[in-house]
């Protein structure tokens, strides 16, 4: 692949699509700047090189086309400068003359952050337009944005062909991309997935491109339940997609035929409603109470789904375990996270992926003690699913 690593940017004016589309509170203070430290490699790399910058990202989803203070990417460029230490430039929203302007009087070692992209209708209809207009602005192309990756957008795939021979991986989606290959088609065995979340109907694709893959399938969460409620399980008021049960038994079925050993929960914490302050209960996951929902792993299941885990040398998770936004059901995805990082202590190759797996890890503080993790829930689930991405597409082309 095309990366950066070797080559020397040097009196270059140099686009690249970062994922800074972090979470803001309500004075639009940044809350969670994980996406933007990631982009920092690349940044620092290409500033050392003698780059002058121009910055491109998205920042949640607009309803108006045209400038909204709320998605505006000023606090990002206000946070930039404290990391990075320089001065960085935010364009308006216009994406005209002006613009063109700043970037033209870019000198080595600066920064121009252009604004929210989806301020232009053309960035989501991949507008060639758009992206012209884009390209025009720098002189060579790097791709850093993972997260979305997975869209066909004018600043993550059609930009690219603007730059037939200066286009590059940036550092975090190189290692991205690096990371993923290794798991569908370089992993270590044992080789164990964990997938968790609310619903079935997400993960299809994922489950059924992992059962060729992996020697061990545990399955936690909310989805847990309609394979359960498959096997002949009384799950009470549990989540279940009723719809999806036939499918849950073929998923079975496919991996007997394959040999994939598949661990659900033997107990469940369940509670009378959906709060942190219900009334609780240890019961078997086959035998929930009427009114009665799951909401965590009870003690058995934790121990059963550790054991598999310690013994493995591969370990994929995507999505929780339980309601870990809730105290008293956080114990079973704090005990997976944290068996997770014990065997990748022991030497076994990890990957969380997911925005509920990685807000979980975060929560937990491990996320340093895991192999990789992923910047990209959608992206990472859709190169799962043996999909091909179009912003890695584009350049690889």
């Amino acid at each position: 692949m095309k990366t950066i690593a070797n080559t020397s940017f040097e009196g270059k004016k140099v686009l690249v699509r970062c994922d800074f589309n972090v979470p803001l509170n309500k004075e639009l203070q940044i809350t969670d700047d994980t996406r933007i430290r990631e982009s920092l490699p690349t940044i620092q790399k290409l500033l050392k090189d003698g780059a002058a910058l121009i910055l491109m990202s998205h920042l949640g989803r607009p309803k108006e086309i045209g400038f909204e203070a709320a998605f505006s990417l000023a606090p990002v460029a206000k946070h930039l400068e404290k990391l990075l230490g320089v001065n960085v430039l935010l364009s308006d929203a216009k994406f005209g003359e002006e613009t063109q302007a700043l970037a033209h009087k870019l000198k080595a070692g600066e920064i121009l952050l252009l604004e929210n992209l989806r301020f232009s209708p053309g960035e989501q209809k991949g507008n060639p337009n758009f992206a012209n207009y884009l390209a025009s602005l720098g002189e060579a192309y790097v791709n850093d944005a993972f997260g979305t990756a997975h869209r066909a957008h004018a600043s993550t795939a059609v930009i690219a062909e603007c730059f037939p021979k200066d286009k590059y991986f940036g550092l975090l989606l190189n290692n991205e991309v690096v990371n993923l290959e290794k798991l569908l088609h370089h992993a270590e065995h044992p080789y164990t997935a964990i997938i968790g979340g609310a619903k079935v109907s997400s993960k299809i694709d994922v489950l059924r491109n992992l059962i060729s893959r992996v020697d061990n399938m545990i399955i936690g969460g909310g989805m847990a339940f309609t394979f359960l409620k498959a096997m002949g399980g009384e799950i009470g008021s549990s989540l279940c997609e009723e719809d999806k049960l036939p499918l849950a038994k073929e998923i079975m079925e496919e991996m007997k035929t394959k040999g994939v050993h598949l661990y659900l929960p033997i107990d469940m914490v369940c509670a009378d409603k959906f709060a942190n302050d219900a009334n609780s209960q240890v019961v078997e996951a086959m035998h929930i109470p009427q009114a009665w929902m799951g909401l965590d792993l009870g003690d058995k299941s934790i121990a059963l789904f550790e054991k598999v885990i310690l013994s493995s040398k591969t370990i994929l998770w995507n999505g929780p375990m339980g309601v870990f936004e809730m105290e008293n059901f956080k114990k079973g995805t704090l005990a997976i996270g944290q068996a997770v990082a014990l065997a990748t202590e022991k030497g076994a190759f990890s990957a969380v992926g997911g925005g509920d797996s990685v807000a979980a890890v975060n929560q937990c503080n491990l996320a340093a003690k895991m192999t990789y993790v992923s910047t990209g829930g959608g992206a990472m689930l859709e190169y799962l699913e043996g999909k091909e991405l179009p912003g890695v597409k584009a350049i690889l082309k």
